[in-house]
């Protein structure tokens, strides 16, 4: 039986070709929009999700802060400094916590031949390269021997390298951190990162902290950086760590004034808020664009419908049930809608690889390399929402006239001229 109504749906939407493609065009145009709209929105999403990994997928960041609470015959207000001891404790008692480093931060002159500029200088360790996604595109990043030997050695952001170097190979050279000599032994790509605290990594340069110690006092830091073992575990990386150092310090670990601690989560509301509601714009775009295909469907088929008065009255007399009458028409609209949605899904694939990647961050950071654009991905959730989409339009569209067909007398239908 369905298989009957599908294949006289399909021969009534062949009997006028040229009819049913004008209507399929609305159809096709609305399903390539939905499709194109919700791949910007998730291109949207991975582009920022991107801009926020550059600044380390698993980056815990702690800063010492002020007492709220009493404790242990503490006064309230205490200020609260982080210092190599408090990262050891931390390592040590904390089963979530991967590694670490602390982090030293002072503006500096640097000066290479006549070149002499004020920059961010950054002493770290090397876990700080795998916390906070340092890679060098040129050279190495910090090892254990360079701490060990408080070496003198530097690694460029890709901003500070170009403002000292420009376009002159910087690895092996020689500059002076507030007069004293510093080898370069590394240089960064162009970071394309939504957050940052201090500076930009691109407009910072890294020096091992045990050099860091010999330009200026270290004694007390500003940021202690650390990772949990697995991303999944990071509230419970932040809650040793704070428990570690409140044991240390003096203070309740449940004050949350005396260390002030974010995380990769932290962002997670902010790549939510901006990017739902902006799919859920888009798509709700799309379906009117979808929609006003769906009229126009609909006006077809009441046509349709009206041209087919004495075929529906002769199988009604004949003793054709109104459900079939109801189930022919809407197949015949489903048929055009299927057939349509096909097309324009197609078509979405054809334009989504013609067009490739759109400019977004990329004018941001002064970085023509392509990372920062944004790519058309049609994703099979974006296929599935679509499909749906598709076949809701379809079914509202066609069910009008199909009810319409369904009702008619047969005795005034015979009648029609």
């Amino acid at each position: 039986m369905l298989r009957e109504i599908i294949l006289q749906a399909w021969d009534a939407v062949t009997r006028n070709p040229a009819r049913s493609f004008f209507t399929m065009l609305g159809i096709i145009w609305g399903i390539a929009s939905v499709t194109l709209l919700m791949a910007y929105g998730d291109g949207f999403r991975a582009s920022l999700v991107r801009g926020f990994d550059a600044f380390g997928r698993s980056a815990i960041v702690a800063r010492g802060g002020q007492t709220s609470e009493q404790a242990g015959g503490e006064r309230a207000g205490r200020r609260i400094q982080l210092e190599k001891e408090d990262l050891e404790a931390a390592l040590a008692e904390g089963s979530y916590i991967k590694q670490g480093s602390l982090e030293a931060m002072n503006r500096l002159p640097v000066e290479y031949n006549t070149q002499l500029a004020n920059m961010a200088v950054r002493g770290v360790y090397p876990a700080f390269g795998d916390i906070r996604n340092e890679v060098p595109s040129e050279g190495r990043w910090i090892n254990d021997e360079d701490i060990q030997q408080a070496r003198r050695v530097v690694i460029f952001g890709s901003y500070v390298k170009k403002q000292l170097f420009g376009n002159r190979q910087a690895v092996g050279e020689t500059v002076r951190i507030s007069g004293v000599r510093f080898t370069v032994i590394g240089t960064m790509d162009a970071k394309m990162q939504l957050s940052n605290y201090f500076s930009p990594d691109d407009r910072s340069i890294f020096i091992p902290f045990t050099a860091a110690s010999q330009l200026w006092n270290t004694r007390y830091v500003p940021v202690i950086v650390f990772s949990p073992i697995n991303a999944q575990f990071e509230r419970k990386a932040i809650d040793q760590f704070r428990t570690a150092v409140a044991r240390r310090k003096g203070f309740s670990p449940t004050d949350p004034r005396a260390l002030n601690i974010f995380g990769r989560e932290q962002f997670r509301p902010i790549i939510d808020g901006i990017t739902i509601g902006l799919q859920a714009l888009l798509y709700f775009i799309g379906l009117l664009t979808l929609g006003i295909g769906g009229v126009g469907l609909m006006n077809i088929m009441l046509v349709a419908v009206q041209e087919r008065t004495r075929e529906i009255g002769l199988r009604l007399a004949l003793g054709a049930r109104r459900r079939h009458v109801l189930l022919q028409f809407l197949a015949e609209a489903l048929v055009i809608t299927l057939a349509g949605g096909l097309i324009g899904i197609v078509l979405s694939y054809g334009i989504s690889w013609w067009v490739g990647s759109l400019p977004m961050l990329g004018a941001l950071f002064e970085d023509e390399s392509g990372r920062g654009d944004l790519f058309l991905r049609i994703s099979p959730v974006t296929l599935m929402l679509s499909s749906a989409a598709l076949v809701l339009v379809g079914l509202v569209s066609g069910m009008a006239p199909a009810i319409r067909a369904a009702r008619m007398d047969p005795a005034t239908a015979l009648r029609w001229e």
